[in-house]
């Protein structure tokens, strides 16, 4: 919808009612189960670090796990934007910060996947060439070179306002109501998203292709007999890579393609490059990009579950420890009622 301004003409904020009910009450459970399940798998990173196990993919499992901390230290001033209706009440810098957050967990979380699937891709195909190699050394480099890349792109985020200039009703938005701003500027933000969606289907072609290619070398692979000593399969490593390639798969489908097939039309729609369109497609669009935004939160859950299906360690140490929680619990209660029948005893003799 366009109505007349005391300059040009001004562009309605096409807004989504529903976010303001729906995301508080989403972003509060993701900060809540996120932080203790990022805090919870970064303990047993630190564990296994302490065994020198996993080396290389505990690497990337660290760093994916301090991205998605990020993304949840900012949960709070997001909730409080969806909670005052997308009126962001904070200094612009917050807004940057906050806005920061976001894409590096999004970007980082997409690339650690990425080189994860690549790592059990070489695993599975090479495991000599994987073996033999500096895994520790490998896993450093790549990591620093994902968070500069990371940190590169998102100097525009932190550089530029995050506050649009123009305010209907004194709402000041966070990153979002570019509607109005001139044609140049809108320009090259779609320029910026379409070329971020690009790289996007990049990666993720990449990781399809060790996916796919993983799964056919466990495919092609006799079905091997029990060892005699223990009674188990060999093959272990390849059970396991085929359950990372579904978790890693079912991220990406859940958290990330879905954003990026509508972010290309949403861009056209919001910023009214794409004139002709009606308004209850711009409406459809908007409401669709909000949903994918509360899915792409979604990953800071479902990382962990990666790290459970991509190793053994990591799943051996979570069922060991609470095991043993569960054992120093019932030696506690043993103990306590022990006490307390031998003082019992005691007050009941002469």
């Amino acid at each position: 919808m366009v109505t007349s301004g005391n300059e040009s003409d001004v562009r309605e904020f096409i807004e989504s009612e529903f976010r303001y009910t729906l995301f508080p009450i989403f972003y509060s459970l993701v900060f809540i189960f996120g932080l203790l399940a990022n805090c919870y798998a970064l303990y047993v990173l630190h564990h296994l670090r302490e065994s020198k196990a996993m080396n290389e993919i505990r690497i990337y499992m660290t760093n994916l796990t301090v991205a998605d901390l990020l993304f949840v230290s900012a949960l709070p001033l997001w909730i409080d934007y969806y909670l005052k209706r997308g009126n962001w009440q904070y200094p612009d810098f917050f807004c940057r910060i906050t806005g920061t957050f976001f894409f590096i967990n999004t970007y980082c979380s997409v690339l650690f996947l990425t080189v994860i699937s690549i790592n059990r891709y070489w695993a599975v195909t090479r495991p000599l060439v994987a073996a033999s190699s500096d895994c520790w050394k490998r896993g450093a480099i790549v990591s620093a070179c994902i968070w500069g890349i990371t940190l590169a792109a998102s100097v525009k985020f932190l550089s530029e306002e995050g506050i649009p200039k123009y305010k209907k009703n004194n709402v000041s938005r966070c990153f979002e109501g570019y509607q109005n701003e001139d044609y140049s500027t809108k320009h090259a933000m779609a320029v910026m998203h379409f070329f971020i969606i690009g790289l996007f289907f990049l990666v993720f072609s990449m990781v399809i292709i060790c996916n796919i290619s993983i799964a056919r070398a466990l495919l092609s692979q006799p079905i091997s007999q029990p060892r005699a000593s223990t009674g188990k399969r060999p093959g272990g490593t390849k059970r396991r890579a085929l359950r990372m390639l579904c978790a890693v798969i079912g991220v990406f489908m859940i958290c990330f393609l879905p954003h990026h097939v509508v972010q290309g039309p949403w861009v056209l729609s919001v910023l009214y490059l794409k004139e002709d369109w009606s308004v209850e497609t711009r409406q459809k669009l908007n409401d669709a990009h909000q949903i994918t935004l509360m899915l792409m939160g979604f990953n800071c859950l479902l990382d962990p579950l990666v790290y459970c299906f991509a190793t053994t360690k990591f799943r051996k140490y979570i069922q060991n420890h609470l095991t043993n929680v569960k054992n120093n619990k019932n030696c506690s209660r043993n103990t306590l009622s022990t006490a307390i029948s031998l003082k019992s005893r005691h007050q009941s003799e002469p």
